[in-house]
């Protein structure tokens, strides 16, 4: 038992990037906005977040300049993709080599260098409660943070008025120009959210995941989230069963490796990426039986009528 809690929490520690990542991504995605650039919004976030943390000594210092940081990319990008109508698929992944090469700039000083850690909860009996206790009270605030926004995002789309008119912004935008809806506003600030949400994602690997700056340390984990939004057919609570899913697949080859298995590490570390694959192969079949549950205008420009 001790062991299999062990797994279970190193799974939801390599879940939460994924989450808060992808949980952002899938918002943009609803207003009809596709976004590449996820991977440099993770990295620039966790290079600045390091160094706010390294800086001050602040953690939550850290996480909020992770936040601005994503978020100021993602301006970007939306400068490029909405005010001047530039190809998102093109401006995204101009924009991820944009966030790691500044990334490596940013955190060229601070290689080797160590934080302390986010803090953990801790309840008095509850977090001392076998099994769940550490599972459930004695997270950081990170993991509380991506399982509350995906209850607000749920929340958000689906039971409120302003997601309601988001959602018809990323099925049908010219209808939603023509009732008056302002498309442009609307997207832009739902990329700017997915940046803020890709820089949380991103400061918590160096601010809780492991508490040091290494160059590259997302290690691909935008283009997981990017899967993961269409894993989860952009449903905010399949999106929290597929980012733990991918999080028990990162740590699986982890455990293989350590139980000496003789399989090639290159072989298992490559596991995440190739179930991404096999995900998107499979979800590809299914809508051309089904139909694709996308928002019809997804990745399309919207110039609004003079």
């Amino acid at each position: 038992m001790e062991l299999v809690e062990a797994i279970l929490l190193t799974v939801i520690t390599a879940s939460t990037p994924l989450l808060l990542a992808a949980s952002g991504e899938l918002v943009v995605e609803r207003a009809g906005v596709l976004n590449l650039g996820i991977e440099g919004m993770m990295i620039i976030g966790a290079a600045c977040g390091f160094a706010a943390a390294f800086t001050t000594g602040s953690v939550f210092i850290g996480a909020l300049c992770g936040i601005a940081a994503g978020a100021a990319l993602a301006g970007v990008f939306a400068a490029l993709t909405l005010g001047l109508a530039a190809n998102q698929v093109a401006s995204g992944l101009a924009l991820t080599i944009l966030g790691v090469g500044l990334s490596g700039l940013i955190g060229t000083s601070y290689i080797g260098q160590k934080i302390v850690g986010a803090a953990h909860l801790h309840i008095p009996y509850l977090s001392d409660l076998p099994f769940v206790g550490k599972m459930v009270f004695g997270q950081d605030a990170f993991v509380y943070v991506s399982v509350a926004l995906i209850a607000a995002i749920w929340y958000f789309l689906y039971r409120t008025r302003p997601g309601l008119v988001l959602r018809s912004v990323g099925d049908n935008h010219a209808s939603a120009h023509a009732l008056g809806y302002p498309v442009l506003k609307i997207r832009t600030l739902a990329v700017l959210f997915g940046g803020a949400c890709a820089g949380l994602g991103g400061a918590y690997l160096p601010l809780a995941y492991t508490p040091f700056w290494v160059s590259g340390m997302t290690a691909g984990r935008g283009w997981i989230a990017l899967a993961l939004v269409v894993f989860a057919s952009w449903m905010p609570w399949r999106l929290l069963i597929g980012a733990y899913l991918f999080g028990g697949i990162t740590i699986l080859q982890l455990h293989a490796q350590a139980t000496g298995l003789g399989i090639p590490s290159q072989l298992m570390s490559s596991l995440p990426y190739l179930a991404t694959v096999i995900v998107l192969v499979v979800i590809s079949w299914m809508r051309g039986k089904a139909g694709s549950p996308a928002p019809a205008s997804l990745g399309l420009a919207f110039v609004p009528d003079r």
